[in-house]
C-alpha cells in the first residue's frame, strides 16, 4: 500500500494501483485529456509482490511536449488527495520492466509537473534501464536541482514558464516518460516498488 512520512514517500503497489495512471493525450480526438488506470497484478512483482504495468493500448504521443514525448507511468497528488511534493534534492528508486517493450531508440526519464503554473521538467540526464522480460535491479536516482541536468519540456505559457526550482518546490505531478523516439513506444512497461525520500531542511 501507499504509505507517507516526513521523509518518505512509498508505492508498492501490494494492494492495489495507488492511484497511478497511463495518459492518452486527447485521446487522439483533440478534445480532452483522457487517463487511463494502469492495470494492478496481486503477484509477479518483485519478491512476487504486486505491480502495476501500462501499455501502448493506453498511451499516445503528447505532441505539445517539446520534444514529443509518452507519459507512460503518471500521477497527480490530488487523484491521492495528497499535498505538493518538495521533490529538491529528493532520492527516487523504483523497479522498471519491460516486457516486448520496443522502445523506438527512446530513453526512459523522470518527469516533475508544477500543474499550477503549468510547467514540466524531465531529468533527461539520467535515463533510466529497463529490463526486458524479468525484474533487475533497483533503480535508484537523486533529483539535482540544477537546471542544466534537466529539461523543460512543456511550459502553458512559454514566455513565463516555472523555473525548475519552482516546480521541484510545488511538484503535484511526476511520472515516467518516453523521449527521443522515431515512432510510437510499443509493449509492456511495469513498474515497482517505488520510493520518494525527501531532502528536507
Amino acid at each position: 500500500m501507499q504509505g507517507a512520512s516526513a521523509r518518505l514517500l512509498r508505492n508498492t503497489f501490494d494492494a492495489g494501483p495507488e492511484g497511478w495512471q497511463v495518459y492518452d493525450y486527447h485521446g487522439g480526438s483533440g478534445s480532452q485529456n483522457v487517463f487511463y488506470p494502469v492495470t494492478w497484478e496481486k503477484s509477479g512483482g518483485v519478491h512476487n509482490s504486486g505491480y502495476v504495468w501500462g501499455d501502448d493500448s493506453r498511451w499516445r504521443i503528447d505532441t505539445p511536449e517539446q520534444p514529443n514525448s509518452i507519459l507512460a507511468f503518471l500521477i497527480y497528488r490530488s487523484w491521492v488527495k495528497g499535498d505538493q511534493l518538495d521533490l529538491r534534492e529528493a532520492k527516487v528508486s523504483v523497479y522498471l520492466r519491460g516486457d516486448q517493450l520496443d522502445l523506438k531508440g527512446a530513453k526512459c526519464h523522470f518527469w516533475a509537473l508544477d500543474s499550477q503554473i503549468g510547467t514540466r521538467w524531465r531529468y533527461v540526464s539520467q535515463p533510466l534501464p529497463i529490463t526486458e522480460g524479468a525484474w533487475g535491479g533497483r533503480v535508484t536516482f537523486t533529483l539535482n536541482n540544477d537546471e542544466q541536468l534537466w529539461r523543460r519540456t512543456w511550459a502553458r505559457h512559454p514566455a513565463s514558464p516555472a523555473s525548475l526550482d519552482q516546480v521541484l518546490r510545488e511538484c503535484d505531478s511526476y511520472g515516467f516518460s518516453f523521449l527521443g523516439f522515431s515512432g510510437e513506444v510499443t509493449g509492456k512497461f511495469a513498474m515497482d516498488e517505488l520510493e520518494i525520500e525527501f531532502a528536507g531542511k
